[in-house]
């Protein structure tokens, strides 16, 4: 018989007790999965409250820079040299582009890009932080914009934005006074500094545009816009307005600086007009000259190569180049022996046609074979008489003529504001030591008497020199700026400027050499009298011709004889009225052979056009 197994009772109470704490751990889980939770929603919403709502504004909030507008440049008159017109960009930001080569490859079928764009993109993305957007293109054509936007939708993070763009309504006429903005590339950046500048397109490159830069470029703004899932705009949560760049109304004349190139007939060369009471510089050109509208949204290759002619378009031989001065020193050599008083205005020099150092069998000459017999200090300036300095030179020495021209800014950059100013070179004995680790001999102080030998001047310092005869021994910086303007309902306040340092106190000393300078344009004897044959007014002045080839042993050349490119350069300086003098000027013709047949009616034409009635206007 099969026993059956007894079934075991339950034990109530070890249940409810066992029950009792299983449900007491785990209410005890839910109460700290409870409290963690809350600690959760407590760091969240109070510890780290404001990073994740930036970080939710951040996806509703999209910044957005405001480019000012760019300052405009007016000349003298208010004639508009420098503007801006409205234009469109094409932009990418590449956070937000998935394959950024294929959106460049299907923009390519929409727009005009060339290699040099793509290249400059990627050259700019490189320095730009991914969410900027970075330019593309500049300007895009009315079809162009009907394409982008028919296709927006295929391109994310592709925008096509409207600004101003730089226009210089004068084109090649005053390149090398305002010179040109450009594309910002990394070295302008990394110049600039301050990153909001990256949503900057285009820079100063050259000219006033560079050298004012800080005050033509403005200050950035942006506003905060609402975008929704897709990007959109819906609308401007907040605006910081940019502060327009400052209005810039210069010196220069641009009837005046037409009339200054149509003087040169197609001649290269350079030449500078100022006012010789204030520095102020009426007109400036340096030939050929070159269109700076060519680079403001990046120069082409083709253009680029056409401006690297041997005539150097780029070059401004105002600011960046120089030559001897030729006989155009004598005026200033006059005036150091009359300081040092080794001379007077009456002391006569007998000049045979050649000069001989004491000791020396080579003889040093006078352009006119036989020599000018007697002269004094008008009459050398009047003849362009060498003998008469090559003397006056040896005997003034040059430890007391370094000087005296370092006084009146020859050897030193002016102080133009413009970039890169040359500073030339004042021949002396330390200069030629450290040049050439050679002593100072007694032909380089004749070869210094006439301008030849070291001497290197520029325009510049030429005719600030030449408004030094002009005004009474004032040295004043030329200058470019006249005022600025930085609003459009501000007044126009004058630029402040330097005071001029007084270089010559003697009337008497200036009023000998202008005389001199008088009889080289009206004398009998005036090398350059030709020239203001029936001049309505009086002109004070004097030609050079720097030689670019030396005569070999005794024998003479007619400059004009040469090949063109071995040629004289020919200078002249000057000024008019001469009793009131209104205008000073200076004009250097590459090639010119002679100063009185080549820079002296170029130099007439200029006075004329800024001293007689204005028959025509200049347009743009």
């Amino acid at each position: 018989m099969r026993s059956i197994p007894r079934r075991k009772l339950k034990n109530l109470h070890a249940e409810a007790a066992q029950f009792d704490r299983r449900a007491i751990v785990g209410f005890i889980a839910i109460a700290l999965a409870m409290l963690g939770l809350a600690g959760g929603y407590f760091r969240l919403q109070v510890l780290q409250h404001e990073e994740y709502q930036l970080r939710s504004e951040a996806n509703r909030i999209k910044p957005r820079p405001i480019v000012p507008a760019r300052g405009l440049i007016y000349d003298r008159n208010g004639r508009l040299l420098a503007d801006n017109v409205p234009a469109y960009r094409l932009e990418i930001v590449a956070e937000q582009v998935q394959d950024l080569d294929a959106t460049l490859e299907g923009l390519a079928e929409l727009v005009d890009l060339d290699p040099e764009d793509i290249e400059r993109f990627r050259e700019t993305r490189r320095v730009t932080r991914s969410f900027r957007p970075v330019p593309l293109k500049l300007r895009l054509s009315e079809g162009e914009l009907a394409r982008l936007a028919v296709n927006r939708h295929r391109f994310p993070g592709v925008e096509v934005v409207p600004y101003l763009t730089r226009r210089y309504p004068y084109g090649d006429l005053f390149a090398h006074v305002i010179g040109y903005v450009g594309r910002v590339d990394a070295d302008d950046l990394a110049a600039m500094g301050d990153s909001r500048n990256t949503a900057l397109t285009h820079i100063g490159k050259a000219g006033i545009e560079r050298y004012y830069e800080d005050r033509l470029r403005g200050e950035i703004g942006y506003e905060e816009v609402e975008t929704n899932v897709e990007g959109r705009a819906l609308g401007v949560v907040r605006r910081q307005p940019a502060t327009p760049g400052t209005d810039l109304r210069l010196t220069v004349d641009a009837r005046l600086q037409q009339a200054m190139v149509d003087a040169f007939e197609g001649q290269h060369g350079a030449a500078i007009a100022v006012d010789p009471a204030t520095g102020e510089i009426l007109g400036m050109v340096s030939l050929p000259s070159y269109d700076p509208n060519l680079f403001i949204n990046g120069i082409s290759h083709p253009d680029w190569q056409a401006l690297q002619a041997p005539a150097r378009p780029l070059f401004n031989r105002n600011v960046l180049g120089g030559a001897p001065p030729g006989s155009t020193i004598k005026p200033f050599m006059a005036l150091a022996a009359l300081e040092a008083g080794i001379r007077t205005p009456q002391y006569q020099t007998l000049s045979t046609g050649e000069f001989f150092l004491p000791g020396q069998e080579r003889g040093y000459r006078d352009w006119r074979p036989g020599g000018h017999g007697r002269v004094n200090l008008r009459e050398s300036l009047a003849q362009s008489v060498n003998t008469y300095y090559f003397e006056l030179a040896v005997e003034l020495g040059v430890d007391r003529i370094d000087p005296f021209f370092e006084r009146l800014g020859f050897g030193r950059p002016t102080g133009i504001d413009l970039a890169g100013e040359a500073s030339g070179v004042r021949p002396s004995r330390r200069w030629k030591r450290m040049q050439f680790n050679q002593n100072w001999f007694p032909g380089d102080t004749v070869n210094a008497a006439i301008g030849q030998g070291f001497w290197v001047t520029t325009p510049l310092q030429m005719v600030q020199a030449t408004a030094m005869l002009a005004n009474g021994g004032m040295l004043y910086r030329p200058h470019l700026l006249q005022a600025s303007q930085a609003g459009f309902n501000e007044p126009l306040k004058p630029e402040p400027q330097l005071p001029g340092r007084q270089v010559i106190d003697n009337a008497e000393h200036l009023a000998a050499v202008n005389e001199g300078l008088v009889a080289v344009m009206h004398g009998p004897t005036g090398s350059a009298r030709r020239v203001a044959v029936d001049s309505p007014y009086q002109m004070a002045g004097k030609t050079g011709t720097a030689q670019r080839v030396s005569r070999r042993g005794t024998e003479r050349m007619n400059p004009n004889d040469l090949p063109y490119h071995l040629r004289h350069q020919a200078w002249f300086i000057g000024f008019a009225p001469a009793q009131d003098p209104g205008i000073a000027v200076v004009v250097l013709v590459e090639h010119g052979g002679s100063g009185s047949g080549a820079a002296a009616p170029v130099a007439k034409r200029i006075m004329d056009a800024w001293l007689l009635p204005v028959v025509d206007e200049v347009a743009p």
